[in-house]
């Protein structure tokens, strides 16, 4: 009798953004692409009934105040190339993308160095109502100097300090979501005129060394009360605060080398905050180029390859990195011990972790024109599943955040050519699981499981 185990269940979010322009600049001008809609309902709505027919489990929507406005000093080049400004609110959206489906989960970006974690804990247990359980919250730090201009800040903070803010932000929301009511404190009794039993609610009393809050949570319970936590540091730091709250991860790389020690660190630090190792579910972003045939995938790629803008690629790769590459030669080599112990973990992955590959300027900006920062896999169906395979098998990830090159073609092209062949191979799901997102991905309730940090402060 074979003793080899089931080999993993391929998890897909799709990623996306308020914007004319996510991780493929240029696109736009494509005639099958629809971003130039971003600003419409229409758009969003007919985007999630796409991924739900897909089976993907969630639609993870990025977010920040900040622009590209590292390269060349300005953000004229952002704004000339539509990269990632103009920029709109993605929770304004989430309501009709819930009521168009039933089973999509919707996450969402927050920086919890900005705003007040008393206004954003209502926001989220409002959107955990309305869409009965479905909402997720990455839980992101934030470097850029355009974020704390705008906010009226003097300046950013420290990698470090940053997420012991972030750690001390995760506290008081815990406290709102999990300790302000008691489950039995919502009566609802029409005989008795009863609502709520102010027993059972309880004011939150937080004075720390970056918040003061009294009060009580403004909300009942949501389904999850917690909403699911991902996050996406790969920084040593990043990865601590990751192991000690993130149920989710979300990874972006050039390569299997570059990802493999970071959920195996990863997953070390979850089990040092007294966690499982796999109570993480790990995403790496990739890019999938698809037709019927692996020629139609070819000629797909070339004709993208047509509308490429590499210029406000680099311009969103200054803005991920805080290196102003307008600067640099475009045939010049970009080593990271060259650069200041500021450089954010976006070039590490380039550079650091990737020791055999010398990366020049311009093969940055021509990487980064089609989907960002991880890979792209171009062919047939099959050829795009064995790909995905390797990568979830080799790297002990569990499965991809979907960027695009053109929009709603791609996700199209996922829900018609690669989920019918990877459910062939038993690795991907042919109905969504009930429940909430977090039981939707193999959590063990609706809850936050008693082993991870948040759950202590339930009553």
């Amino acid at each position: 009798m074979s003793t080899t185990s089931p080999k993993k269940e391929i998890r897909m979010n799709a990623f996306a953004l308020h914007s004319p322009v996510h991780h493929s600049p240029g696109m736009w001008r494509h005639p099958r692409d629809r971003s130039l809609q971003y600003n419409t309902l229409d758009y969003w709505v007919d985007l999630a009934r796409t991924l739900e027919r897909g089976l993907v489990d969630s639609l993870f929507m990025a977010d920040s105040v900040g622009v590209n406005d590292v390269y060349g000093g300005s953000v004229d080049t952002a704004l000339r190339h539509g990269a990632q400004v103009p920029k709109q609110d993605p929770v304004m959206s989430l309501s009709a993308m819930a009521y168009a489906t039933e089973n999509l989960g919707l996450a969402v970006t927050s920086n919890a160095n900005h705003e007040p974690p008393y206004v954003f804990a209502r926001r989220m247990s409002t959107l955990d109502h309305l869409t009965r359980g479905r909402i997720g919250w990455n839980v992101v730090t934030g470097f850029a100097q355009s974020s704390v201009k705008v906010l009226g800040k003097d300046g950013v903070a420290s990698r470090d300090e940053r997420y012991d803010i972030a750690d001390e932000y995760m506290d008081v929301v815990y406290k709102l979501w999990e300790g302000s009511w008691e489950d039995a404190a919502v009566v609802r009794d029409p005989a008795s005129g009863v609502f709520a039993d102010p027993s059972r609610v309880h004011r939150v009393d937080h004075q720390g060394k970056y918040f003061r809050l009294q009060g009580i949570h403004l909300t009942e319970p949501s389904p999850q009360r917690t909403p699911m936590l991902f996050q996406a540091g790969s920084s040593a730091r990043g990865m601590r605060f990751s192991g000690r709250h993130a149920e989710g991860i979300y990874l972006s790389g050039p390569s299997k080398k570059v990802l493999a020690p970071v959920v195996a660190r990863t997953r070390a630090e979850a089990v040092e905050a007294g966690r499982g190792a796999n109570d993480i579910k790990f995403f790496a972003m990739a890019t999938i180029i698809t037709g019927r045939t692996a020629q139609e995938a070819r000629d797909k790629y070339e004709d993208y390859k047509r509308y490429v803008t590499p210029e406000a690629a680099l311009a969103m790769f200054s803005g991920w990195t805080g290196i102003d590459f307008s600067t640099y030669d475009p045939d010049e080599p970009i080593r990271y011990m060259q650069l200041d112990a500021g450089t954010s973990s976006a070039l590490e992955g380039f550079t650091r972790l990737d020791p055999d590959r010398i990366w020049t300027v311009k093969e940055l900006a021509l990487h980064n024109a089609i989907g960002g920062r991880g890979p792209v896999f171009i062919g047939a169906p099959h050829e795009v599943a064995d790909a995905l395979e390797e990568w979830v098998d080799e790297t002990d990830i569990d499965g991809f955040n979907l960027s695009y090159a053109v929009t709603p073609e791609a996700y199209e092209d996922y829900a018609d050519l690669i989920v019918p062949e990877l459910q062939a191979r038993g690795r991907y799901k042919t109905r969504y699981a009930p429940g909430t997102l977090r039981e939707k991905l193999g959590g063990q309730g609706r809850l936050l499981p008693r082993s991870h940090p948040g759950a202590a402060f339930r009553r």
